[in-house]
């Protein structure tokens, strides 16, 4: 396994309270956009960015999930999560930007609500291409940058949003999609495009 990132401090003191915070949106529509995610998977998955495990409850059975993130505080609830589903999950630390796995090691990854955050998009989404084999999938739900005066808008709010969360609220997700080498099959928009379920190809 990599070192952690240099992100993972603010991540670990989040973890506690997360769920918390997201238990209302969760509620209003953020759990039936993850189980639609997770009920595409097949064959042998890669999890980027699992944090506190909000996914694990909507894999199908017998789902083989191997789900990393860089937060050992997020990861530590992540593994209740997956007692309690009964997901026999492999968790573990590590980087998006760095994958410590051979080339062609999954049939497919999935990540939800990660690469706002993370630090380089395109290079994280390089190693995922790089870990899938060819032709694999690659299954994001990412809330992206509007376009017209509402994008505008969003880049003038995203350095306060860095600063209070970490996520980066204006990236073009789609297009780092393409830029990283990945054919795209599906960008369907969810909240007027304010979010995205991408599937790709790589």
């Amino acid at each position: 396994m990599k070192p952690p990132a240099p992100t993972q401090a603010p991540y670990d003191r989040l973890a506690r309270r997360y769920d918390l915070a997201m238990g209302f949106m969760e509620r209003m529509g953020l759990a039936r956009l993850r189980r639609m995610v997770c009920s595409r998977v097949d064959g042998r998955v890669l999890e980027v960015g699992v944090g506190t495990g909000a996914n694990l409850p909507f894999y199908p059975v017998g789902s083989r999930i191997l789900a990393i993130d860089v937060s050992l505080k997020m990861l530590e609830r992540a593994r209740a999560k997956a007692r309690k589903a009964r997901l026999p999950v492999s968790l573990g630390l590590m980087d998006a930007q760095a994958l410590g796995f051979k080339d062609g090691s999954f049939d497919m990854a999935v990540a939800t609500w990660v690469f706002c955050s993370v630090a380089d998009p395109i290079l994280g989404l390089r190693e995922l291409k790089r870990a899938l084999r060819p032709k694999g999938r690659l299954i994001l739900l990412e809330h992206v940058r509007l376009p017209g005066l509402r994008g505008r808008f969003m880049d003038l709010l995203n350095p306060l949003a860095v600063r209070l969360g970490g996520e980066n609220i204006n990236r073009n997700t789609l297009e780092n999609v393409r830029r990283a080498g990945f054919q795209i099959e599906e960008a369907r928009p969810f909240l007027g495009g304010l979010i995205r379920l991408i599937q790709a190809r790589s």
